[in-house]
């Protein structure tokens, strides 16, 4: 187990359980989630690099694919808000980085690939939040807008509030709050025109100054996006699959390592205890 700042990793034989601090500095987004379980094959590299002011910063990257949450931010995410990210401090650096080799030497051969499913769970519905112009609801099947007076467009108004349903919907747009045209916006099946601005358009409500902040809308996007792709019959999480067996001296290095640690004092007795055992029943 590693603890760092807002969050602590657990490695389980077939995944990495993330439990996220709710104290008054986690990020928002990490109070929002909790817990997630990523299992390893949603994983496509990892990396340990020394991060700010005395920290090391151990990163698993997942796959593309892989994860709703991740799928819907593309890349918008802030570093601190990235809930792939384990900041530590730089003292513990040889433990991370016996964890991250642990966790390298676990990832499948399809690691590079994109994944043909979600691999990930996302909060599930209901859920809402509030937009500038609009109040945003998903029950599981169907997604509502319901506009407010005093930010939506006539055109919004004129077109009414509105309801969608997963099954007619083919994927979700969610551009951030903390740019200008932040908003979020439902892709409809058929390939209909939609208007430039999603002020215009009655399948999107818009973000504003603390209107539609990531820690709401992202979740929700996420989540829509989860129950569009099992509309096509994707899984959500696999059944997982138990590894091959692992090449002896492998075994054998990895358990001198790992008492080399206990030595350090750096892996309790308990820990050691179970690590060994669990290395052992790979052969």
């Amino acid at each position: 187990m590693l603890a760092g700042n807002h969050a602590t990793w657990e490695f389980e034989p077939d995944a990495v359980l993330i439990r996220f601090e709710r104290g008054i500095r986690a990020p928002k987004l990490f109070q929002v989630l909790r817990e997630r379980r990523i299992p390893h094959e949603a994983l496509a590299s990892v990396t340990l690099a020394p991060g700010k002011r005395g920290t090391v910063v151990l990163h698993a990257v997942p796959r593309t694919g892989a994860d709703p949450l991740m799928e819907a931010a593309d890349g918008q995410l802030k570093e601190g808000c990235d809930p792939y990210r384990l900041v530590l401090p730089a003292e513990r650096e040889t433990l991370a980085e016996y964890y991250a080799d642990e966790l390298r030497a676990r990832l499948g051969q399809e690691r590079s690939e994109v994944a043909e499913r979600f691999l990930v769970k996302v909060p599930e519905p209901p859920l809402q939040f509030k937009a500038y112009d609009g109040k945003a609801s998903f029950d599981g099947r169907n997604v509502s807008f319901r506009w407010f007076w005093t930010g939506a467009s006539s055109a919004k108004w004129k077109a009414g509030d509105q309801s969608f349903a997963v099954s007619d919907l083919s994927g979700v747009e969610w551009r951030s709050p903390d740019v200008l045209d932040g908003c979020l916006r439902l892709l409809r099946r058929g390939g209909e025109s939609r208007p430039a601005q999603a002020d215009q358009d009655p399948a999107a409500v818009v973000f504003g100054l603390g209107y539609g902040p990531v820690h709401e809308s992202l979740p929700f996007a996420a989540a829509v996006l989860q129950a569009v792709r099992n509309q096509d019959g994707a899984v959500p999480v696999p059944v997982p699959v138990a590894a091959g067996r692992r090449d002896p001296a492998d075994i054998a290095d990895r358990i001198r390592h790992l008492g080399e640690l206990h030595q350090a004092g750096l892996v309790t007795d308990e820990e050691f205890a179970a690590k060994k055992a669990e290395l052992l029943a790979e052969l």
